[in-house]
């Protein structure tokens, strides 16, 4: 079999780089290999995200770019697969003659027979929905990793339609994989030297809700931490409404699970998280987090939230700002609100223009980098066990992850990667820390 050359791009969230994990697996088996630069490939996929119109655009000014390197190389295939191939499906082919297949959010199953396609010269679209049962059965699995750290799909979908959120309308309901399934994919993945495994879904801790057959998420964490070899587990993202007493419960009484919690908020106002549909109040998320702080003390939070919301005034905006103070988010991914078609609050009339929604932006980012650096200084002196998963960027450094979630870079030797090692803390940066090893 002649080796071919892929080179992929993943736009957006931890599912989709997921999904690019196991499309480059199935490849593989086809003569695929992947390669760093777009410039010798003979295959080019571009994974996306429609969760902001920023996220779209980009994917159209990169699709504008490869142009040339169609014009200059025949035989060279492109695809576009993840949200916004599902959410255009055929005019993606209509919009970018140069393309030669979209693949949507179900449909991954079916690319090994369409890159085949599309190499002796038909565009194909396949942006069909699996609503039952039958898309677990064609959910492609992971055959081999040489990551230590690995995401596992646990579930699908999502069914809380929050006003603002296209993932309903392009990842569809809420499905729950087979618990046997799951298990068996930890296993395997514990077997090739897997250390962490980090659990996901576009609701993750609504696993098995709509699944009685399948165990709780709470039994399914349990599960998991019997596994032999699997050190540490994470999950993200969750939604507050289902962060249950007794998922909070775990992370007082299960050691692999990770001190650390994606919660998004989204906003700190009640008024605005009406409009949003996020099914819960100010009030009650301070609970969880309290409730969470109690379980797990030091316990670090990571969360995400949206500025300039339909509706928004300079009070609403001003909650949010008192929210952030109030939990302490090691780190918070905020963006601007851009409507997306189709959902309820692209029918709202907006009060601010973008440089408006910028400037609270802005206001907000300053004070998230503060608490951050604040956050990271703390660690400063202490010793953090590091899960090592590979070289730093600068020579000499290896680097890792502590059990909170925060990146260490320190000196060390590549046989440490895939190791759990004891490192002191000595100097603390925006974005990650540095230590030694002991």
């Amino acid at each position: 079999m002649n080796m071919k050359y892929l080179y992929m791009e993943t736009y957006g969230c931890q599912m989709n780089v997921s999904d690019s994990e196991r499309i480059a697996n199935m490849l593989s088996a086809i003569g695929y290999k992947q390669d760093p630069s777009p410039k010798q490939a003979d295959l080019i996929l571009l994974n996306t995200c429609s969760v902001r119109g920023g996220a779209e655009d980009k994917v159209y000014k990169r699709l504008e770019n490869l142009r040339v390197l169609k014009k200059t190389n025949k035989n060279l295939v492109i695809g576009v697969g993840g949200c916004v191939a599902q959410h255009e499906g055929d005019h993606m082919l209509e919009k970018f003659p140069w393309v030669d297949l979209v693949f949507g959010t179900h449909n991954l199953h079916l690319l090994a027979d369409m890159v085949a396609a599309a190499e002796s010269g038909q565009r194909r679209s396949e942006t069909d929905f699996i609503d039952s049962v039958q898309r677990l059965d064609l959910f492609p699995g992971i055959q081999d990793s040489s990551r230590v750290s690995c995401f596992v799909t646990v579930m699908q979908g999502c069914d809380n339609y929050c006003s603002y959120c296209i993932v309903p309308y392009v990842r569809g309901p809420e499905i729950s994989r087979r618990s046997n399934e799951i298990l068996a994919e930890i296993n395997k993945l514990a077997d090739i030297g897997v250390k962490e495994v980090v659990l996901l879904g576009q609701n993750v801790n609504s696993y098995g809700l709509n699944a009685p057959e399948q165990p709780s998420f709470v039994e399914l964490l349990a599960r998991i931490a019997g596994i032999d070899g699997i050190s540490r587990i994470r999950f993200t993202t969750s939604h507050p409404k289902d962060m249950s007493d007794d998922l909070i419960d775990c992370f007082r009484t299960m050691p692999k699970l990770c001190g650390h919690i994606q919660l998004p908020a989204q906003s700190g106002s009640n008024a605005i998280l009406e409009r949003m549909n996020r099914g819960y109040t100010r009030e009650m998320y301070l609970n969880r987090i309290k409730a969470l702080k109690s379980a797990r003390p030091g316990i670090v939070v990571t969360g995400d939230m949206i500025v300039g919301f339909p509706g928004e005034t300079e009070e609403d905006f001003e909650q949010t700002l008192s929210l952030i103070e109030e939990v302490r988010y090691a780190d918070l991914y905020s963006f601007a609100y851009s409507p997306r078609p189709g959902t309820k609050a692209a029918e709202l009339p907006e009060a601010l223009n973008r440089e408006q929604k910028q400037e609270r932006l802005e206001r907000l980012l300053q004070v998230q980098r503060r608490i951050t650096l604040e956050i990271n200084t703390s660690f400063a002196g202490s010793v953090q066990t590091v899960l090592v998963e590979g070289m730093g960027k600068r020579q000499g450094q290896v680097s890792g992850r502590a059990d909170s979630g925060k990146t260490v870079n320190f000196i060390g030797n590549p046989g440490l990667i895939g190791r759990l090692v004891d490192v002191r803390i000595v100097t603390a940066y925006q974005n990650s820390l540095v230590g030694e090893l002991i």
